[in-house]
């Protein structure tokens, strides 16, 4: 097929990311790329939607995989998935058989493999420069609900309108669900089952680089699990961090074991971060080497340093994260660099996932969460015209329109942008410039 064909369906349907930021499938779709990685790691402790989907559409991913390797002109495609994920392999390997150019790449159950510059590196070999994209070595990384909403796109010329979440945690029945775009946070959870804690809160995406919600938060394209933690979780205390705060423990407690670098997966494919030379000029309050704060630019936000390998519990990733605000918002670019070797004894650093849950007080809500395809209701819905990166889509319906689920309503605006999908049969409630509240006409 041609591949301005496939960009121009990608962009019309609104395929984005299904995880991380968000962005536009489009704009990945290049003839410079030699080799298509489809991500099936999902690093963090408790997401379980990737593999599900995976292994219950393996046919449609794969042959969507092999057909956006061929429109690409790529030499192969590279399924990354954790060699522990057997039910999925086994559903893999009879299929991926059929293609040619098509591999199946066992990685390890670590921490952050799911970071496409970690993943790039584990299949391929290949490092990205410090602050490169894939692209720069002739790759690019979908996942796989991406995968599959390009599959549902090209196939069907379906607009993506739902997302698989999975809602675990402290959830009597812990599901993978597919859910309506602008559903309300509260709504899936009650949909699910019963909550098992007296006072909750809910922790949006990974337990490593998720957000607190609320109950009237909107899944969007890039949610990929609602954990439900008793309040007095340590997730949850350590969410909203004091910046003031954290620099004082910084000054009082760090003592450089340099515990945060070593185990920084960045860092050890040889990128200039390095979070306790961080710690330490914050601590000593040293601006003299500026080479040590533009290191806080490459650093990646999967915030092991902070989660995981500090001994004394502070936060070199909320103070890293705010040093990369201030710099972006100073215009002050972001670097490509040459990086240097990896770390010898590179492998031996990784954080095995199944040991970060225990650390995160997590590993007792690690259960089963079986996938259900079938979308569920939702009363009302309001559709945020911002859920990738670019700008926001314009509204192209009005107060009282009705509209279909899959009709279009925001339109792509000029630049790096898609297109937006009514999730329910209703009608408009209200339009403004940021989402379109949308009431069904459908009955649970």
């Amino acid at each position: 097929m041609i591949l301005e064909e496939l960009k121009d369906i990608a962009r019309e349907c609104g395929v984005v990311g299904a995880g991380g930021a968000g962005f536009p499938s489009y704009a990945k779709l290049t003839d410079k790329a030699d080799t298509v990685i489809l991500n099936c790691v999902e690093c963090e402790p408790l997401l379980k939607l990737h593999r599900q989907l995976l292994a219950l559409c393996a046919p449609q991913i794969v042959k969507m995989l092999d057909t956006v390797r061929d429109a690409i002109g790529a030499r192969e495609a590279v399924i990354g998935i954790k060699g522990e994920y057997t039910e999925t392999i086994d559903a893999l390997i009879p299929v991926t058989g059929k293609y040619k150019k098509v591999k199946i790449h066992k990685v390890d159950a670590a921490y952050p493999m799911g970071d496409e510059v970690i993943l790039i590196y584990e299949t391929t070999g290949r490092v990205i420069r410090p602050g490169g994209l894939p692209i720069d070595e002739n790759v690019v990384v979908f996942n796989v609900e991406t995968m599959y909403n390009l599959y549902m796109a090209f196939t069907q010329h379906t607009g993506v309108s739902d997302k698989l979440v999975s809602v675990v945690g402290a959830v009597d029945t812990p599901k993978t669900i597919r859910v309506p775009l602008g559903m309300p946070v509260g709504d899936v959870v009650r949909a699910v089952g019963n909550i098992t804690a007296d006072e909750y809160a809910f922790l949006i995406g990974g337990p490593m680089m998720g957000y607190i919600g609320r109950a009237d938060t909107v899944v969007t394209k890039t949610c990929n699990a609602i954990i439900v933690l008793p309040k007095g979780h340590k997730l949850v205390q350590s969410a909203n961090k004091d910046l003031g705060t954290e620099r004082r423990r910084a000054s009082s407690a760090c003592c450089q074991c340099r515990t945060c670098t070593d185990l920084c997966s960045r860092h050890a494919i040889g990128h200039p971060i390095e979070p306790h030379r961080i710690m330490r000029a914050v601590a000593n309050n040293d601006i003299s080497d500026l080479s040590v704060f533009k290191g806080a630019m490459y650093c990646s936000g999967c915030r092991i340093c902070e989660k995981y390998a500090c001994p004394q519990g502070l936060s070199p990733a909320t103070i890293i994260q705010e040093f990369k605000k201030a710099q972006r918002a100073a215009g002050i670019p972001l670097e490509k660099t040459d990086p240097k070797n990896p770390v010898a004894g590179r492998d031996e650093r990784k954080v095995p996932v199944h040991r970060l849950a225990q650390r995160l007080g997590l590993a007792k809500y690690d259960k089963d969460a079986p996938i259900d395809n079938t979308c569920i209701y939702a009363k009302t819905v309001r559709i945020p015209l911002s859920q990738h990166i670019g700008a926001a889509a314009e509204p192209a319906v009005s107060v009282g329109d009705t509209v279909k689920k899959g009709q279009l309503i925001g339109r792509a605006a000029s630049g790096l942008s898609v297109n937006i999908h009514s999730s329910t049969d209703g009608k408009v409630a209200s339009v403004d410039e940021f989402e379109i509240t949308i009431a069904s006409s459908k009955e649970s």
